[in-house]
């Protein structure tokens, strides 16, 4: 069975942790912090409970699942034998490539290098490695255990033998794998980011306010949920990451971030994760109430 390794054990990480060991690969989760590492195991502990409680998981299937998860705050020790890694550590280029430095050299030459990078180019982080046909990208969706597509990015130099094993990978995960290239953004990010950011531009320019904007994309576009919501779940500093890799990769004032969006990343507002983005979010609280600031 192929060893898989997962790096950052925020939410990304421990969701793609949680379906590689569903699924019944051994799987060492890695992160510097223990006190997160804990964290993510509690959060996958949990999930597995909300499975088990729906009926599309046994106990037993929650205690195998927990068996094949190890773990690990030592990098060298926790991808030495790993013939995957999936590297979901913070969006960043400077931190992820210096990590794909570290993985080139501390894992076995055969080993697969994938990234959950949501937009950062898999040639660029390729490129720091002396096996670039072995680096591919494979982009989960949040929740990583709901959601069922994988987008997976071909380098420049992925090879088709690897691309074919991500492929038939990401299936064995019941997710189903769509291959795109290697352009900013992707698909996914290319098409959603400047959604949400017009629907900024929206709030910013007094179009409407932050509720009706998500009601006409919600009930007019029957999408689950609104822009604004949905920019606040993804996290508003992502979401400001992710354009302005689309606005330098592509140069089109198009994707240029708003300046509201810039303002509240540097206010400190993100969004779920801070409590406060265009809504406010209060622990054990499923009302959606909107921030202070935008309120009427």
């Amino acid at each position: 069975m192929l060893n898989v390794a997962v790096i950052g054990s925020g939410t990304m990480g421990n969701g793609i942790a949680h379906v590689f060991a569903q699924y019944g690969f051994p799987v060492t989760l890695i992160d510097i912090n223990q006190a997160a590492l804990d964290k993510a195991v509690l959060t996958i502990t949990k999930n597995l409970d909300r499975q088990v409680a729906k009926g599309s998981l046994t106990e037993d299937d929650k205690t195998a699942t927990l068996g094949r998860l190890r773990p690990s705050t030592s990098l060298e020790e926790g991808v030495r034998e790993a013939g995957l890694v999936v590297e979901a550590a913070t969006e960043n280029v400077s931190i992820k490539l210096d990590l794909f430095r570290q993985l080139d050299e501390l894992t076995p030459a055969d080993c697969i290098l994938a990234s959950n990078t949501s937009s950062i180019s898999i040639t660029k982080i390729a490129a720091a490695t002396k096996r670039p046909d072995k680096v591919i990208g494979m982009h989960f969706m949040n929740p990583v255990p709901v959601m069922k597509l994988v987008e997976v990015i071909r380098g420049y130099a992925t090879s088709d033998a690897v691309t074919q094993q991500i492929m038939e990978l990401s299936r064995q995960l019941q997710k189903v794998p769509t291959e795109v290239n290697d352009y900013p953004g992707f698909v996914a990010n290319r098409i959603l980011m400047p959604m949400i950011n017009e629907a900024v531009y929206s709030l910013f320019e007094g179009v409407a306010g932050v509720e009706e904007i998500d009601t006409v994309m919600k009930l007019g576009m029957a999408h689950p949920m609104g822009p604004l919501q949905l920019a606040d779940f993804i996290g508003l500093d992502v979401c400001l990451a992710i354009l302005r890799v689309l606005h330098e990769g592509l140069g089109n004032p198009k994707y240029a971030p708003c300046p509201l969006l810039v303002n509240m990343v540097m206010a400190g507002r993100l969004g779920v994760k801070s409590g406060e983005g265009f809504y406010t979010y209060t622990p054990g609280s499923k009302d959606l109430v909107v921030a202070p600031r935008f309120a009427k």
